[in-house]
């Protein structure tokens, strides 16, 4: 098994702290299962010790996967360590992953602590951790800015105290492929007991470089990449999953190495993590971008239809990209509908189809020809609508250049119909409160974004909206071939969320608490009682 690769994906941990990708707990479950079956090797479900939420999700994720490794992240710490195994001992296959900087600047500046003292830790907490699991992975934080001999002493006394595998990561994303390559072999060729470990790379992307230098590691020995759907993480981001495998995939030639990734399942798990955060895929990312096989020129059209390999080294079907000719219109029955859903990569249970389809038919009496993109956001827009508590029964809205524009709306909660008028600076805004007037329940409109889901003027507006109260962000999304009505329903989704995050009982300090936490496990805080 020597040229086996193995994936570890850190969406759930280190991409979910990229701003705007937070998920609550449903989502991070739906994500986990979708990894999954995209066959991910080890999925690292979160941080356990940061928060009461935090090592919750960690725990169902752990339950709820059977055919990966999941892992929870901690510092090297006996608490962090208790807290990790404890969210994952369930698991089917469990790991511990803990952590500790290794560079002078970090351990003169962030920990204070000497290079002793830093492997005595690492001597403790790995011996500790192993004793509990007999899956461990520590990272040296900060290794590609570590003295290299000092680096093999650590990977050795790690390996020596029971660790399976150990992580180099670029966490700052400043080295280089050939000095990526010269770290890893220089370990290989000075640590005597590194046979006993996987050597694993872990690259952020602030030079752009986070994927190179994966693979440079990879050649140079390492046989674990940590990366994240779409390259998703802190500042600039981690690796790419779907880059990574699309490169071996492509490329056996120089990256003759085995691994799990189902790549027919790529393209759906990037929609999913777009549609689960609100956030969109840039339309040039490679392998999952909306352009990625897409080609005008008139040169390169020529070339395609003569020959699809003359511009595209890979064929949109090896990613999950489908293409089909099933065009649906207003005379289109379920079965038909039903079919597309499938050859987009939806697999949902019936009373989801035929919500669906009824959706679906409302939206023919406005729109004469439906696309895959229009199919794409009816199912992202209406997939909470299950769990919806308020919903839109009507409105109207009253706007001009030079009148205060007003709304007048009418929800519906069960059976009971609701109905007030606000007034704002815009018909959005005043739809907004009428909302909020309503459900008599105060947030804040964080960000508001609206862009066509396609082309002509008949075309389905797109809005995604985030809200705040005092318990934390929401997200929500809607569509509609009328913008005001598709602001209105992205609202209702993100209230609805809003609603039963309060209804459920969460703290309210938890947002805050993580918060705390973050800014003390960057600074190097710790508990020094416990510690002694």
């Amino acid at each position: 098994m020597a040229d086996r690769v193995y994936f570890f994906d850190t969406t759930l941990r280190d991409g979910e702290q990229a701003p705007g990708y937070s998920m609550n707990l449903e989502e991070k479950i739906k994500i986990a299962k979708q990894l999954e079956a995209l066959g991910v090797d080890i999925i690292e479900a979160g941080f356990a010790i940061s928060s009461p939420g935090d090592k919750e999700s960690v725990t169902a994720i752990a339950g709820a996967i059977k055919n990966c490794t999941v892992a929870s992240l901690a510092r090297a710490l006996k608490k962090d360590i208790d807290a990790a195994y404890d969210a994952v001992k369930h698991a089917v296959s469990p790991r511990i992953h803990l952590f500790l900087a290794t560079s002078d600047l970090h351990l003169q500046y962030k920990l204070k602590m000497s290079r002793e003292e830093a492997l005595e830790r690492i001597k403790e907490n790995v011996r500790y951790a192993s004793s509990l699991c007999s899956n461990v992975e520590f990272s040296l934080e900060d290794a590609t800015r570590t003295d290299l001999d000092y680096m093999c002493r650590v990977v050795e006394l790690a390996i020596k105290e029971g660790a399976t595998t150990v992580n180099l990561p670029d966490t700052v994303g400043y080295s280089t492929p050939d000095e990526i390559a010269h770290m890893v072999s220089y370990v290989r060729n000075h640590v005597p007991n590194v046979d006993k470990a996987i050597l694993s790379m872990h690259c952020h992307n602030d030079l752009g470089l986070a994927v190179s230098n994966s693979m440079a590691g990879v050649v140079a020995g390492a046989r674990q990449i940590e990366c994240t759907l779409c390259g998703i993480g802190e500042r600039a981001g981690n690796a790419a999953m779907e880059e990574l495998a699309m490169l071996m995939h492509t490329r056996p030639d120089l990256y003759p190495y085995q691994n799990n990734i189902v790549t027919t399942e790529i393209t759906r798990s990037a929609r999913l993590l777009s549609s689960t955060t609100g956030v969109k895929i840039n339309p040039s990312k490679a392998i999952v971008g909306q352009n990625a096989f897409a080609h005008e020129s008139g040169i390169h059209q020529h070339g395609v239809m003569a020959n699809s390999k003359t511009y595209e080294i890979m064929t949109p079907e090896s990613v999950g990209l489908t293409q089909t000719n099933l065009v649906l219109g207003k005379h289109s029955g379920q079965h038909a509908f039903t079919k597309k859903l499938v050859e987009l990569g939806y697999d949902l249970p019936k009373e989801d189809v035929d919500r669906l389809f009824s959706e679906f038919k409302k939206l023919t009496d406005r729109k004469k020809t439906i696309s895959d993109r229009d199919i794409i956001a009816l199912v992202e827009s209406t997939e909470d609508v299950k769990s919806q508590l308020w919903t839109l029964d009507n409105f109207v809205v009253n706007s001009g250049n030079h009148m205060t524009a007003t709304a007048c709306i009418t929800l519906k909660k069960g059976e009971k119909l609701y109905q007030e008028v606000a007034a704002g600076t815009g018909p959005v805004y005043a739809a907004l409160r009428t909302v909020e007037k309503i459900i008599r329940h105060p947030f804040s409109l964080e960000d508001y974004q609206l862009q066509a889901v396609t082309e002509h003027r008949d075309a389905l507006g797109e809005v995604l909206v985030k809200i705040s109260d005092n318990n934390g962000v929401f997200r929500g999304r809607g569509v509609s071939t009328d913008v005001i009505e598709a602001s209105i329903l992205a609202c209702l989704n993100a209230v609805n969320k809003m609603l039963d995050e309060n209804s459920s009982g969460m703290r309210t300090g938890e947002s805050a608490m993580k918060m705390s936490f973050e800014n003390d496990m960057l600074m190097g805080h710790t508990d020094k009682t416990e510690e002694k």
